[in-house]
């Protein structure tokens, strides 16, 4: 029986291999006598999606340059690896497996994206290995690993925050167009549930390929189905800013139709190429540029040291920088064990002095509690912005 044969020895092949990586990791919580913290950093650093791996790797720099290499007598060093974008989980978990085991990282920081969050899940937990996620929203994702701590959001955060706003704001029906990935489904269904529970009705709904880049058929059945607004969700990038401005050529808010987005759809640092198409749309996030902190006046002047006094940071810049500081606050907490289990304390209930305001870390859930700023796109001194006109503060996520 050669199938058979074969099959117990792919399971006693992998068997073997996950032997391998738990020998190698055994003596791993006494490594910091080597006086090194090493970070490995799996992010989309090629593709469509690279500049998003730039905007968490210029957070992570940002941090370093204000705060320096060096934390609680340790020496950090960063290891970076691309996985390339979403849909590469597989690459994903086998280059989480190599920074563990070839290059002894301490703690991952990394995915962009929840299939590639997901795929490490069942390895992390099987190295005991803490991973700060720097911006896979899917919910689910730190039930998956209890080595998983988030340093992002939610989509519930955000699309929950928006049904609220909308249902309370005069809008009594919505269609939604959300891409069709994990994401995106979390996206739609907290939406509905938020605003349907405040009185609105959702009449429509499409779920769009992740990497669409032509939106008007779907536009259009939304336009048909008359509807007081259109709640939207997709990956970010030239995917946003093709959605965006086909919105506008097919003249969405002209008919009366609102846009309501979620914030990462209309990042900051995007809007130079969406031009008037955000003017009016409304969105949520955890991050305000204007935001007057003491913490965001020191990002905002390191940033704009780094490129340029014009520099408009992406939200995403922030969250490589938060997660830069959360992995800094729980080694000074720990006073330098790279323990996985003192580690993974260290982060439950941690707050951090973050440039987006009031970041905690919820025990229970290891997720993050902040402010949802309710934004507007308007014209202001000669340029579109995503301007604060509400706030709802200390949202955790509602999924959990």
């Amino acid at each position: 029986m050669p199938g058979l044969r074969g099959g117990w020895g792919f399971r006693g092949r992998a068997a073997a291999g996950l032997a391998a990586l738990l020998a190698v990791l055994a003596p791993a919580a006494s490594r910091a006598a080597d006086g090194k913290l090493t970070i490995g950093v799996v992010l989309p650093m090629s593709g469509a999606f690279a500049d998003q791996g730039q905007h968490y790797e210029n957070g992570i720099k940002l941090y370093q340059k204000l705060h320096g290499t060096t934390v609680a007598g340790l020496t950090v060093e960063t290891v970076v690896r691309d996985d390339q974008g979403p849909g590469s989980g597989d690459l994903a978990r086998r280059l989480t497996q190599e920074l563990i085991v070839r290059n002894k990282a301490d703690v991952i920081l990394g995915y962009s994206f929840t299939p590639n969050a997901m795929a490490a899940a069942s390895l992390l937990t099987e190295a005991k290995k803490p991973a700060v996620i720097v911006n896979a929203a899917t919910s689910v994702i730190t039930e998956k690993s209890p080595y998983f701590v988030r340093a992002s959001f939610t989509l519930p955060q955000l699309a929950a925050s928006l049904g609220r706003w909308a249902a309370r704001n005069g809008i009594k029906t919505a269609y939604t167009i959300v891409s069709d990935y994990a994401p995106g489904i979390d996206a739609e269904t907290w939406f509905k549930q938020s605003f349907e529970a405040r009185g609105g009705k959702v009449i429509g709904d499409a779920r769009t390929p992740v990497s669409a880049m032509e939106y008007a058929p779907f536009l259009q059945r939304a336009m048909e189905a008359k509807p007081d607004a259109v709640f939207a969700f997709n990956p970010g990038g030239d995917v946003s800013v093709a959605f965006m401005k086909s919105a506008r050529e097919r003249g969405l808010t002209k008919a009366g139709i609102k846009l309501l987005v979620t914030g990462d759809v209309v990042d900051d640092n995007l809007l130079p190429a969406m031009g008037d198409a955000v003017d009016g749309v409304i969105s949520t996030l955890h991050y305000q540029v204007d935001i007057e902190n003491r913490a965001n006046a020191e990002f905002l002047k390191g940033f704009r040291e780094m490129f340029g006094p014009a520099a408009v940071p992406s939200y995403r810049v922030v969250q490589g920088y938060d997660a830069t500081a959360m992995i800094y606050k729980a080694v000074e907490k720990t006073k330098g064990n790279l323990d996985a289990a003192a580690l993974m304390e260290a982060f439950k209930g941690m707050t951090v002095d973050s440039p987006r305001g009031p970041m905690t870390i919820d025990p229970a859930t290891r997720d993050v509690v902040q402010n949802i700023y309710i934004r507007q796109g308007q014209l202001k001194d000669g340029a579109w912005r995503n301007l604060a006109i509400d706030t709802i503060e200390d949202v955790k996520d509602p999924a959990k």
